[in-house]
């Protein structure tokens, strides 16, 4: 049989049932996994279990998009990466949705040992691995700081109440230099955003046409200050394109860095959880052919090729 290793985090979303788990193990076994379970203790133990993990032919995250960065953090630490995926039974499970999973944990780990491995590409910030979106500024701050209570009371509505809360309060300006392309750019933004994902925060097609594969990354910037002209340009995203609001400046490219001419440390969203990293100057690099199993729902949409690469 082949190996296969379960990382679930106990804490996402609403939880995991002990029973839901065993009926997990038998569809595994059903499709020649032989499945060892391993539940994560604290932040950051997820990164720790696969660094740890002998070679098993899968992983599987069972979590938020948090806890699937952590382990794909540990696969980049790594010498021999492992084939992952990702189940999500989180709030917002924006790579999940992005994926085509549905809400029933059964259904979507059938979907899931049906799909096909696709090679995906990993954006890094000074060398630290997000597998959707990255971001600082106005609203980014909401994922990390929304109180766990809320969320397993209200779910994605504890996102919205915490959002109205951070719009009515202050918007700070921060004072940046950017370069993209081989041109340097200075200016005061509002907010930064930079992801590999159609789907942001909740919002579906955020970008109306993202691949996963085509060595690219997506960048948002916004020099909007007053709420109205922030709040028009997310309306875009219900009405036609945010990338050509007033204010919001939009990038595709392989090469950008920014620096922050600020003397406090800027505060960062990596896959909803915070980043804490005291350095000024960030790079963005793109890690190619990184090997994900993802169910074949969407793949024609989010890939440049559709054949099985495995």
């Amino acid at each position: 049989m082949k190996k296969c290793a379960v990382i679930y985090n106990p804490n996402s979303g609403k939880g995991i049932h002990e029973k839901v788990l065993v009926k997990l193990e038998k569809i595994l076994n059903e499709h020649d996994y032989d499945a060892t379970i391993y539940k994560t203790k604290y932040k950051g133990h997820a990164k720790e279990i696969v660094e740890r993990l002998e070679p098993v032919d899968l992983v599987i995250s069972i979590g938020g998009d948090g806890t699937f960065n952590e382990i794909m953090t540990g696969n980049f630490n790594r010498k021999r990466k492992l084939l992952l995926s990702h189940i999500p039974v989180g709030t917002a499970n924006d790579l999940g949705a992005m994926y085509g999973y549905g809400k029933n944990l059964i259904r979507n780990l059938k979907l899931l040992l049906n799909g096909t491995v696709k090679q995906v590409d990993i954006c890094t910030i000074n060398d630290q691995p997000f597998t959707y979106s990255a971001g600082t500024g106005k609203f980014v701050n909401i994922s990390y700081e929304t109180p766990r209570e809320l969320k397993k009371k209200y779910g994605y509505l504890a996102y919205l109440i915490e959002a109205v809360k951070d719009f009515r309060g202050p918007t700070k300006l921060y004072d940046i230099t950017y370069k993209i392309d081989d041109k340097t750019i200075n200016g005061k933004f509002s907010f930064l955003l930079i992801s590999n994902a159609n789907r942001i925060a909740g919002i579906q097609n955020f970008y109306k046409d993202v691949k996963l594969d085509d060595s690219k990354v997506e960048i948002l910037l916004c020099d909007a200050y007053a709420k109205k002209d922030i709040a028009k340009g997310f309306y875009k995203l219900k009405t036609s394109d945010i990338t050509k609001a007033p204010g919001f400046y939009f990038y595709k490219t392989d090469k950008f860095s920014i620096t922050f001419n600020e003397e406090n440390p800027i505060k960062w969203s990596l896959d909803g959880e915070k980043f804490e990293n005291e350095d000024k100057t960030f790079e963005i690099k793109i890690v190619k052919n990184i090997k994900l199993l993802i169910p074949n729902k969407n793949i024609k949409k989010l890939f440049l090729e559709e054949e099985n690469e495995d």
